[in-house]
């Protein structure tokens, strides 16, 4: 079973990707500099640490949490799991629209009022692995509400990646490594640079590695305004989606 590294490991690899010191990542995020000090030495950060350096990193702020191996609080997790089905053909059938259309529906996505959660998000488990990069970006997936199928469905619409459901579950376990193309997919479809989730997950990239598509960029943006919607929003969103694609 791999361990979790701890934040130290991960925020050292961002930090110097960006060349970026202790001092600096403080300052911006308002913190003494002694507080990031003792994260990078190992200790474990807490949670309003976490989210004080989210906009610091220009970070979301829930894979600030996963990366540092914590539970994600409630405020910051999908409303609705049951609308991952919905979400994951809303986004398949958006990025088929025009670019006008795109910027149309996630605009209204945006503009829909959030309704009361009803439950907790709890996403599938990654076991037997507890911490590791394989883990870290199946659970950021997954607090975008898309299950393994809605992964398998997503990536194959956006990015050159076509893998059954079952294999997301093998990675987020562990027992199928990173690959340069697999890092830079799932960085377009969770917008992250590409070359900082590289250096996070210690995969090396053959080359600079070409922007994502602007349906994969939209993409990203459908999935993370969409993550507030409730299963009757997102069906509608979806139902939507379609409806133009067709019209």
């Amino acid at each position: 079973m791999m361990e979790h590294p701890g934040f130290s490991v991960p925020l050292a690899r961002l930090l110097g990707h960006r060349e970026i010191g202790a001092q600096e990542l403080a300052d911006r995020a308002g913190l003494a500099a002694g507080e990031v000090h003792a994260v990078l030495a190992g200790n474990n950060p807490g949670e309003g640490l976490l989210r004080r350096l989210a906009p610091a990193l220009n970070f979301r702020a829930v894979d600030l949490f996963i990366l540092a191996g914590l539970a994600v609080p409630e405020d910051m997790a999908p409303l609705d799991a049951t609308a991952a089905q919905s979400i994951a053909s809303a986004v398949t059938d958006a990025v088929r629209l025009p670019a006008a259309g795109r910027r149309e529906l996630l605009q209204m996505i945006r503009s829909m009022p959030q309704e009361e959660r009803c439950s907790r998000f709890s996403p599938k488990s990654l076991m037997p692995l507890t911490g590791g990069p394989g883990a870290w970006v199946i659970r950021m997936l997954q607090y975008r509400n898309l299950n393994w199928t809605g992964m398998a469905r997503t990536l194959a619409f956006v990015t050159p990646t076509y893998l059954s459901a079952a294999t997301y579950g093998v990675i987020g376990s562990g027992r199928k490594a990173l690959s340069p193309r697999l890092v830079t997919d799932f960085a377009a479809l969770l917008g992250i640079d590409a070359r900082e989730l590289a250096t996070l997950t210690g995969v090396a990239l053959r080359g600079r590695p070409a922007p994502p598509s602007p349906e994969a960029v939209d993409a990203a943006e459908f999935l993370w305004a969409a993550r507030q919607l409730s299963a009757a929003q997102a069906q509608h969103v979806s139902e939507l989606a379609r409806s133009l694609r067709r019209g």
